[in-house]
């Protein structure tokens, strides 16, 4: 079991959460709170982000992703350091786009790109990008033919901890097709597959 931190330790964690509570986020990209994983570092926080949701809705048909921020003073030898983050990206596809090559090179770019462009620092970078194309049968052959695209990624951030929350939220916005600048321009042709 875990030595109990001294109070100022646990407060250095405590202020990045608050710091990262306070964040904002474009208008069309809803984030919330969510239960992180115990067990895996002393400190943990989460959040999940959907492009667009519907009311009530908990994943976007457009885009969903999730983050991760793990704490241990211990530093890890994988981690290189105190501070390490997990995150999660996907989206919708049309089909043509689900069969080209560079897709997964051009999802890991995208989020190397948006932590590039906010200055946040980070080593250790590792992660997969998976495309998915299906076709449906029977009771699902209605929605015919999909594609996905799915980000998993990890990093040891440093400097200033919202810069890479920003960077994921990007990259989730990204992925749905909603570059930078676009909270008020339609999404053509995404719909979220009940397959997969």
């Amino acid at each position: 079991m875990d030595e109990p931190r001294p109070p100022a330790e646990a407060s250095a964690f405590d202020a990045v959460v608050d710091a990262l509570r306070a964040m904002t986020f474009r208008a069309d990209f809803a984030v919330r709170e969510i239960g992180a994983p115990a067990g895996v570092a002393p400190d943990a926080y989460a959040i999940a982000g959907d492009v667009r949701p519907r009311a009530h809705d908990t994943d976007s048909e457009y885009g969903t992703g999730r983050l991760i921020l793990l704490h241990d003073d211990a530093e890890p030898d994988a981690w290189g350091g105190a501070w390490r983050i997990v995150c999660f990206a996907q989206a919708p596809l049309e089909s043509e786009i689900g069969t080209d090559p560079l897709l997964a090179d051009v999802a890991w770019s995208w989020l190397m790109d948006a932590l590039e462009a906010r200055g946040a620092r980070f080593h250790s970078a590792s992660g997969t990008a998976t495309k998915t194309l299906s076709k449906g049968f029977g009771g699902l052959e209605a929605e015919g033919d999909g594609a996905q695209i799915e980000l998993r990624a990890s990093w040891s951030p440093g400097g200033d901890l919202e810069a890479h929350v920003d960077a994921w939220a990007e990259l989730v916005c990204m992925l749905a097709g909603l570059p930078p600048g676009s909270e008020d321009i339609a999404v053509f042709g995404a719909h979220r597959s009940t397959r997969g």
